[in-house]
């Protein structure tokens, strides 16, 4: 019996790799997990997981000598930690390889949707250029105030990048970071009001549901843009879409949805967002180096040695 499960829609080379190494058994969704037959699950000692199904109490019920679950990824809120830890199963990720790529995508959304760069390409495409004339004016963004909520590595490498732009950065964070003269907020209201940007770089999960809330949109009022490459679930989206539609924010840039890829279709008659399909991190190389984490994680369980990543 195999020793290794692993779930979810991995590329064609990462599961020749996966193969070759560790001779796992392969299924689509923690949701199969309870169409195996019990002795395939009880040899089950390492998951390695993509995707965002959910993966808790009961999935590692059925998986009674699970000890490791290898998330592919940098967030791992779709993995109930406190269950994990009840169950004595270690979790890792795979950090900091894919900060360059998330942070890369949130100042292109931003510089997209400020020079409405989409809707230009289409006003020369279609002949309206060299029909109508120059295209309508846009928005400077150079020199403005973004805000960056959650000042993690993503968002500590997305403040960088926008400092370059001559902005002036401010931030919301647990607590007060060592930065070059940013400005701390103690409240995600406080800094929505202050800028014209605001970033969400928040960790997913229960704690920071609904973060930006409707009163957070409301204090980013009619000039404000919202950025997010963080999770769905960290936006109240249905506040957000209200906004949008109403004017009261100027647009918004968005990689993550709630209930992806199945977005709220309101989003499609928006001309001021730009939407991209969860794909931060989506350049050949970064998943290369997010898939070598996960396996050098399965590897030292397997070889008893530490963890690379652990969460937990």
């Amino acid at each position: 019996m195999t020793e290794t499960l692993v779930i979810g829609d991995y590329s064609d080379t990462d599961k020749a790799v996966l193969s070759e190494t560790f001779a796992p058994l392969f299924i689509a969704s923690p949701r199969t997990l309870g169409t195996l037959d019990k002795g395939t699950r009880a040899a089950v000692t390492v998951v390695a997981l993509k995707g965002h199904a959910p993966f808790g109490a009961d999935e590692m019920d059925l998986l009674p000598a699970l000890r490791l679950v290898a998330n592919y990824g940098v967030g791992y809120d779709a993995i109930d930690i406190a269950a994990a830890d009840a169950h004595g199963v270690k979790v890792t990720n795979t950090p900091d390889v894919l900060n360059d790529d998330v942070a890369d995508i949130a100042v292109g959304m931003l510089l997209c949707q400020s020079r409405e760069m989409m809707q230009a390409s289409t006003w020369a495409r279609t002949g309206e250029w060299a029909a109508k004339g120059e295209y309508p004016l846009n928005r400077k963004v150079s020199g403005r105030t973004a805000g960056i909520l959650g000042l993690g590595r993503i968002g500590r490498e997305i403040a960088n990048r926008l400092a370059s732009f001559k902005m002036d950065i401010h931030y919301f964070a647990r607590s007060e970071k060592d930065t070059p003269g940013w400005t701390y907020h103690t409240d995600p209201v406080s800094l929505a009001h202050t800028v014209d940007f605001l970033v969400v770089a928040l960790v997913g999960g229960k704690d920071t549901e609904n973060f930006v809330s409707a009163q957070v949109i409301e204090a980013l009022g009619s000039r404000g843009v919202l950025i997010n490459i963080s999770r769905g679930t960290t936006v109240d989206e249905a506040a957000l879409l209200d906004a949008l539609e109403a004017g009261r924010i100027a647009g918004a840039g968005l990689d993550v949805f709630l209930n992806e890829p199945n977005i709220d279709p309101r989003f499609y008659d928006l001309n001021n967002v730009v939407i991209q399909p969860h794909q931060g991190s989506g350049t050949v190389e970064t998943r290369a180096a997010m898939g070598q984490i996960q396996r050098d994680n399965m590897g030292a369980f397997h070889r008893g040695k530490q963890l690379l990543t652990p969460v937990n």
